[in-house]
């Protein structure tokens, strides 16, 4: 049943108002894959009466009065992007599509969404709190480098003038907090959250504040150190960090979801369709990626230096129960307008699924190594072997003909796991790859690797030897995708160059799947952009040029004028399929 984003709508369920309204950069589409959507169920499902307000108008108040004032609070999410990627390209140029909008023009979202739509609650229906929540508030919750302006940016809570921040993944603390307020209790200590104060709490750590921050690079990597090795819930501190003359008070974050409690999230009765309020203007591309998919874990310990899903979602692996899994496929596979193919089983990296260090979740992720990096830390308990089971368990569903995952896969956890890893690749290319499985490498210079946190070039050549067997036993014509990185901190054109030759002599292939570098907040590799520097004070150089940005990756993608084929063997790439790691 869709979340109520009309009256006509909150008064069939027979509520007279609303305790929370959650407002959204993205259309409303009401599925497991929409964070806003997420929320609206959880609150739901606890007996909170909830309503949506998705890509509200900004130039009046229309749009967001039309539900009322919530009892609560409002939460406030730019989407499931930074509305300033969402809306720009890494070269600048403002983006004219938008996958999330009915239509797919571009022309719903604000640029710092967070900020446009809190002053729009203020201006025309202030009385209650309004929270922040989702990636953009999340990865700007502190001090923060922000790219297109170019300078170091407040405290996003401060920018806007909210009353606090949900950041990370929030189902638990927006519980708590949705009933402190209606118990008439404070909450600016609730775990996952930050809020503004006159005063420092008992036992935080001090970051470097705001103003040192803005005006000195070294005052801003210790600050990114200190907020980097406070992320892990079993042993983060309290952190604040000034801002003139208040505080950012960085609440501890929240416990991660039970497997229980993260089957309850995604058992609940969704849609699974734009709602119909939005989808009358027009076709929203975003559902054509999630129709018909499944995700079956959260949470990345890949660690990737250029990635915001390790400080959004957390480092510690999640996953659904089997029986979970199946069973939203079997209500997938119920409806008449399923077709039989399951698009996509997977998660930020498909096969991390139930694969986690038992040492990680008692005492926390190491501080001093990645999980993954250049080896597998031994710790790791790679075992593929219970999604060969949950695979082989979707497609003997009812009704279920194929089941794809597009999804991407680390490589480097297929070579680690002896045991059962080649039989989940025999698995994947046998029955489990539309044509192409994508991988990303990212680049395959040494020193570039390393900046990166990603293994070296010489597991990709293993991992392709073993594909382009296990597809020739197979019988099948099947290609590798992959993806990489130009302008990374720490890359140079020669780099740029190197990954160019590799391609073509060892992979065969001229990728089409190049991005150029977005330095989005608070990810290792934009502190790297910065500072000029790696987080142990070690020079970095990074190409800050949009030109020669975009020449870095042009050397990749367009080296037919040196007479270099496109496409040429196993390996190639046709550059379809979202980016997904």
């Amino acid at each position: 049943m869709f979340v109520p984003t009309t009256m006509e709508e909150v008064s069939a369920r027979g509520w007279d108002a609303l305790d929370v309204i959650l407002v959204s950069g993205d259309t409303y589409t009401d599925n497991a894959y929409n964070g806003t959507a997420v929320m609206g169920h959880w609150l739901i499902d606890h007996g909170y009466r909830v309503g949506i307000i998705a890509q509200p108008r900004t130039d009046d108040g229309s749009d967001i009065t039309r539900l009322g004032v919530p009892e609560l609070f409002w939460s406030v999410s730019a989407g499931c992007v930074d509305s300033m990627v969402a809306n720009h390209t890494p070269t600048g140029k403002f983006r004219k599509e938008d996958d999330f909008t009915p239509g797919g023009v571009n022309d719903r979202r604000p640029d710092r969404a967070c900020i446009a739509y809190t002053n729009l609650i203020k201006k025309h229906a202030k009385g209650k709190p309004i929270i922040l929540a989702g990636v953009e508030a999340s990865l700007r919750r502190i001090a923060h480098y922000d790219m297109w302006s170019d300078s170091v940016r407040r405290s996003v809570l401060f920018d806007s003038k909210a009353d606090g921040i949900i950041y990370g993944m929030a189902e638990l603390a927006t519980l708590e907090v949705a009933a402190r307020i209606r118990d008439g209790l404070p909450w600016g200590d609730v775990r996952g959250t930050c809020t503004a104060s006159r005063t420092i709490p008992e036992g935080a750590i001090v970051m470097p504040s705001y103003e040192e921050c803005s005006s000195d690079r070294g005052a801003f990597m210790r600050a990114f150190r200190i907020f980097r090795d406070n992320n892990d819930p079993v042993t983060a501190s309290t952190l604040v960090q000034a801002h003139g003359d208040r505080y950012l008070v960085h609440n501890r974050p929240q416990r991660h979801l039970t497997t229980a409690e993260l089957d309850a999230v995604h058992g609940s009765d969704y849609m699974d369709e734009v709602h119909p309020y939005y989808a009358r203007d027009g076709h929203v591309k975003a559902m054509d990626t999630v129709r018909n998919s499944v995700t079956t874990h959260r949470g990345c310990y890949g660690d990737c230096s250029f990635c915001a899903i390790a400080v959004h979602q957390g480092r510690t692996v999640v996953s659904r129960s089997e029986d979970s899994v199946v069973a939203e496929v079997e209500r997938m596979a119920s409806k008449p307008s399923f077709n039989g193919i399951v698009r996509d089983v997977g998660g930020p990296t498909a096969n991390m699924y139930g694969i986690e260090c038992g040492l990680k979740t008692a005492k926390g992720a190491c501080r001093d190594r990645r999980c993954l990096g250049d080896n597998p830390c031994p710790r790791l308990p790679i075992d593929h072997s219970r999604q060969i089971r949950l695979l082989r368990r979707i497609s003997d569903v009812p009704g279920v003909r194929r089941v794809f995952v597009n999804s991407g896969i680390r490589h480097d956890m297929i070579l680690a796991d002896v045991h059962h890893g080649p039989a989940y690749l025999e698995e994947i290319v046998s029955h489990h790859v539309s044509g192409q499985m994508k991988i990303a490498p990212e680049h395959t210079s040494p020193h570039v690797l390393k900046l990166m946190g990603k293994p070296g070039s010489d597991k990709l050549v293993r991992f392709k030897s073993m594909f382009d067997e296990c597809t020739l036993r197979a019988g099948k014509e099947q290609y590798l995708t992959y993806y990489f990185i130009a302008a990374h901190p720490g890359c140079t054109g020669d780099d740029m160059a190197d990954l160019s030759r590799f391609c073509h002599d060892t992979l065969r292939t001229v990728p089409e799947q190049v991005q150029v570098f977005t330095p989005t907040p608070s990810t290792v590799s934009t502190a790297m952009y910065h500072c000029g520097t790696d987080l142990r004070g070690r020079p970095v150089r990074s190409e800050r040029s949009m030109q020669m940005k975009q020449r870095q990756k042009e050397t990749v993608v367009k080296p037919s004028a040196r007479g270099h084929p496109r496409g040429e063997g196993r390996g190639g790439s046709d550059g379809k399929g979202p980016r997904r790691r």
